[in-house]
């Protein structure tokens, strides 16, 4: 419970509610590895592998393997599956997406092959390094709490006595609430606010829905570089600017779970949207090591990411209380007691760093990549998913303050994380057949998470040409919060994430 104390003292210290939660840091940092056609058919495992564009994104090194130019282009299809099940009930979404991943250009430079330095290789390029489309619903039926009683702590920790105070200063949460009823004042013997308490009829139960549509994602720009030192060892850099952009819409609806028609409750309906933009910098270190022919060694290491991003967001409360504080439907918005306008708040965030061991064995390593055989290779990668930071902007010492107790409650939610990424490669002539997994371990120190990637393609090179094709079957497991309350359970819904996604590769030797 630690956790949730740190979130609800950082939402109850100040009198604007901010978007930003753990959860939003573990969504940037959380990602996966995409890439070529090629690379996803292996797992995403590159690290030491060499001579694959999607190096840029992973060991930069790799690309002193280069002897020649090349442009590549990667567009996809994704196709989501999402099972969600909360107080034991099953819910199914569904919905499908086009995407680009790694696409680019890149020179190699030939120095002379007598030379200590064979040659280095410069790159540009674009790549899909994270996918925010998500379409999440879930229901069940609670009788232990309601999501209006974020609303009561908001007004009592803040020793809210004064109605206006309730109806003014909390315009993206209680102050909806309040205005439209869904919570009102409890009365004192001499007429004074004792308290509040909420509408909603928890005693007899509440049918709960949430319904939670995602998109946008991060397109990192990249510009990298490697050098060949005697066709043995191979060091490379990358510089890349991550666009990051992200939406929700979110609608928690509680109504009534019975025929009541007379308890002053129907139904609340909570819908909020975030939007969250901003740019990033990281850098990429890389180094690959041939100690014989057949053995490649990679290490590389990734920064965390500086990013600046800008939240949008609004709320909006509508009620049915069946007559209570007067006939109809209220509603409430946030733009209502805000000019106007979504509240806004800009901040930064640092991501955690990564470091990636890797090594591959290749069958006939000869200088002729076209008399190679076959491959495998693995990467084993730790991220410190803990370490992910927040800090303000501005001198607000309210900010400041919210977002230190929002890095504590990322420490204590989310630990650090190894991820595992194998893959090989059959070549018959001018085809090649590829297999490929990936293991994403658990971020969260007390849930249970994972993601896993099984893959396999075929590709065709000859005379300046390739092109390769891949599927990807990719199963998340996560949990989603409804909400969350200080002084009782906070019971989250199991999210299970099927996505099916096809992958072409398209490229010219220039």
């Amino acid at each position: 419970m630690k956790t949730y104390f740190y979130i609800a003292i950082s939402l109850f210290a100040i009198t604007n509610t901010y978007a930003q939660e753990p959860v939003d840091a573990l969504r940037y940092s959380w990602t996966t590895q995409s890439g070529t056609a090629r690379n996803q058919a292996i797992g995403g495992a590159s690290g030491s592998l060499g001579g694959e564009f999607s190096t840029l994104f992973v060991n930069p090194a790799g690309l002193g393997f280069y002897k020649t130019d090349e442009f590549v282009l990667t567009p996809g299809y994704n196709l989501y599956n999402n099972k969600s099940t909360y107080k034991g009930i099953l819910s199914n979404t569904s919905h499908s997406k086009f995407n680009l991943s790694a696409s680019g250009l890149l020179f190699s430079f030939d120095n002379n092959q007598t030379n200590k330095v064979r040659n280095f290789t410069v790159a540009v390029g674009v790549n899909r390094s994270a996918d925010f489309n998500s379409n999440i619903f879930y229901k069940g039926t609670n009788n232990k709490s309601s999501y209006s009683e974020k609303y009561l702590e908001e007004l009592i920790h803040n020793n809210v006595t004064d109605p206006n105070r309730a109806a003014q200063d909390y315009p993206y949460g209680s102050s909806l609430a309040f205005n439209t009823y869904l919570i009102d004042t409890i009365s004192a013997a001499n007429g004074s606010v004792a308290g509040y308490r909420s509408l909603a009829t928890v005693a007899t139960g509440l049918n709960q829905e949430n319904t939670i549509v995602s998109s946008g994602g991060i397109t990192d720009i990249a510009l990298g570089g490697a050098v060949n030192v005697r066709d043995k060892l191979f060091f490379g850099g990358t510089l890349t600017i991550p666009v990051l952009n992200y939406n929700r819409s979110s609608s928690f609806k509680e109504s009534d779970a019975t025929a009541n028609a007379s308890n002053n409750f129907n139904y609340s309906l909570a819908n909020e949207t975030l939007e969250t933009k901003g740019v990033g910098i990281n850098a990429k270190l890389g180094l690959i090591y041939k100690p014989v022919e057949y053995v490649r060694l990679g290490i590389a290491i990734h920064s965390p990411t500086f990013y600046k991003l800008t939240d949008k967001y609004t709320t909006e409360i509508i009620t049915d209380l069946e007559g209570y504080g007067g006939a109809g439907i209220k509603k409430q918005s946030s733009l209502d007691l805000n000019n106007n306008l979504p509240g806004e708040l800009k901040y930064n965030l640092s991501t955690p760093w990564r470091i990636i061991g890797s090594a591959s064995y290749v069958f006939r390593e000869v200088e002729n990549v076209k008399r190679q055989k076959a491959f495998i290779t693995a990467d084993l990668e730790y991220v410190n998913y803990k370490s992910a930071s927040f800090t303000a902007t501005d001198n607000n010492i309210d900010t400041k303050n919210y977002f230190i107790d929002l890095n504590n409650a990322i420490k204590e939610q989310y630990k650090g994380a190894f991820n595992l990424r194998v893959g090989g490669e059959l070549k018959f002539n001018t085809i090649m057949f590829r297999l490929g997994g990936a293991y994403y371990g658990n971020p969260y120190k007390n849930e249970k998470a994972d993601r896993v990637k099984l893959s396999g393609g075929l590709g065709y090179r000859d005379k300046g040409f390739f092109a390769d094709l891949t599927y990807v079957y990719a199963m998340n497991k996560d949990v989603n919060y409804p909400y969350r309350l200080q002084d009782k359970p906070n019971d989250p819904a199991s999210i299970k994430n099927n996505a099916g996604n096809i992958v072409a590769t398209i490229g010219f030797k220039l």
